[in-house]
């Protein structure tokens, strides 16, 4: 009888655990996943503080896949009872019949609604920006009539979309991109729009347009039947626990299944022979080296240190250099428990105590270093240890590592997110009852620079017959948490039906829609 082929699984983050369940579920190929850290979830992972929990980067979890959402269901069943802040308004929600009650019940999706405002000129607008006439008040008589006018101007004169900032200006014209993305943009990025590829736009804005949010307006107005490119969801799922619950949960039944899992396992070689991966190295922390023979390998690494890693085959000059300098952005969030935020809900959103509704902030003040606010009450009740009592919120930083804010000690850095959030009138110093600080690396990877020179990497790494690149550093492609499970799929379907074509894992998301329109 034959021994079980293995297949080497890089990150517990969702490429890889959706990986190696699809190897379970779907052929006799062993997974064995190494993990650097000691989290599992990867940027998906929910992070305990003191009996909060705090989710990073906020994951909606929706999709257009039916696969992806079917694997969503088959790990943790949808909500049949309320959860406890529907059951404190009497909020009535979509329950499946015979579904877990998330009051007695751990492994349960809840049903949430999608709310996410931005936060500029001390006032808040609609995410994506909608004509109504708040947003004209909020911006004022005089940017309103350039917006106006520099939105006819963009359907007139078109720029070459060379650029992010092309790419928005001929959607939104200059006035709104000046208004709504360029500093925005800038604050998540570290460089200016007019130094970023188009390709982040087409990935993350894709049909996004006022002519499109005109169009979704009076259809939603008058009922018009139809595709409408921008029609957006208005629900998603979220497990009880955060997202990390439900990446746990997998790992879990990885294990039960026969899957390996080896938590702080930092792949640092790669072998390679006769164009194919034969083995790789682990180091654990005590400096250990092991090796691990494999028939496949799964790399949801950063192609950065994929690249560095790699063994017995000789890297080009020219691949090890654009590898090397592929750009990534840093991540820093800072969870405050306090009392009470000051700001009122002025929504027509029922919510306890009459508290903002929004899962998470943009917040694009100029004179203020915060991107994002997450309000993790809003995510799920269950993430909070005092929900009636208290709210549990994260500030999102984003920053290189190394620099300025990265290598601020932890105190100053809480002190200055805390006297921004006064500054800009969302809380009282006073009302801060505890604060903790969370830094993640390479959390996202750019689009500038050596980006442009990717394809020479990948097709390096296509050429390595049994390496398969997934997920979102796995392939230098801001995914969606869906988009990177779709890309470990797609690996799997290669490897089941003998393929050695690559291309439909590298396609995964690279369709021209909004990736948060709802299907027609």
């Amino acid at each position: 009888m034959d021994a079980k082929k293995t297949a080497i699984i890089v990150g517990a983050g969702p490429a890889g655990l959706t990986a190696a369940h699809e190897l379970l579920e779907k052929t006799d190929i062993q997974p064995v996943i190494l993990e650097q850290s000691d989290a599992i979830g990867g940027i998906s992972q929910t992070v305990r503080y003191k009996g909060n929990r705090m989710d990073i980067g906020g994951h909606r979890f929706f999709s257009k896949s039916k696969r992806v959402t079917d694997f969503w269901q088959e790990i943790m069943p949808m909500q049949g009872a309320p959860s406890q802040d529907d059951k404190l308004i009497g909020r009535e929600r979509t329950l499946e019949p015979g579904g877990p009650d998330p009051e007695t019940t751990d492994r349960v999706m809840l049903e949430r609604g999608r709310v996410s405002r931005i936060y500029y000129l001390r006032h808040f607008f609609d995410y994506p920006i909608s004509l109504k006439w708040q947003t004209f008040a909020n911006m004022g008589l005089w940017r309103t009539i350039k917006a106006g006018f520099g939105y006819i101007k963009s359907t007139l004169v078109k720029k070459p979309e060379d650029s992010l900032e092309n790419f928005y200006i001929n959607r939104f014209g200059k006035p709104l991109y000046s208004m709504f993305f360029e500093d925005y943009t800038e604050k998540v990025w570290g460089v200016h729009p007019s130094r970023l590829g188009a390709d982040w736009g087409s990935q993350r804005v894709k049909g996004l347009s006022i002519l499109a949010i005109i169009k979704d307006m009076f259809s939603k107005a008058f009922g018009t039947k139809g595709k409408v490119e921008t029609s957006l969801i208005e629900s998603f799922v979220y497990p009880k626990y955060g997202p990390g619950q439900l990446w746990e949960a997998t790992a879990e039944e990885i294990v039960k299944k026969g899957g390996g899992l080896k938590m702080q396992a930092d792949v640092t070689g790669i072998h390679v022979q006769d164009g194919k991966v034969d083995y790789v190295e682990t180091t654990k922390p005590d400096g250990t080296v092991e090796k691990q023979a494999c028939d496949y390998l799964f790399s949801s690494m950063p192609i950065k240190d994929l690249v560095a890693a790699i063994q017995g085959v000789e890297v080009p000059a020219e691949v090890k250099r654009i590898a090397s300098e592929l750009p990534y952005r840093d991540f820093i969030t800072v969870g405050l428990l306090v009392k009470k935020l000051k700001m009122k809900n002025e929504t027509h959103i029922k919510t306890y105590e009459n508290r903002i509704p929004d899962t998470w902030i943009y917040i694009q003040e100029r004179d203020v270093k915060i991107g994002r606010l997450q309000v993790f009450n809003n995510w799920s009740p269950y993430l909070i240890n005092d929900y009636k009592n208290t709210m549990w919120i994260g500030l999102e930083y984003f920053c290189n590592e190394g620099d300025e804010m990265w290598t601020m000690p932890k105190e100053d850095f809480i002190k200055m997110a805390i006297d921004e959030l006064v500054h800009i009138g969302f809380i009282d110093a006073d009302d801060v009852l505890d604060s903790t600080q969370v830094k993640i690396k390479k959390a996202y990877p750019a689009y500038f620079g050596a980006y442009y020179e990717l394809d020479k990497v990948k097709e390096f790494l296509n050429g390595i017959g049994n390496l398969y690149c997934i997920g979102r550093n796995g392939q230098h492609r801001y995914n969606n948490m869906d988009h990177s499970m779709l890309t470990a799929m797609e690996a799997v379907d290669a490897v089941r039906e003998g393929k050695t074509d690559k291309s439909a894992i590298w396609a995964v998301n690279t369709e021209e829609e909004y990736h948060e329109t709802k299907a027609q």
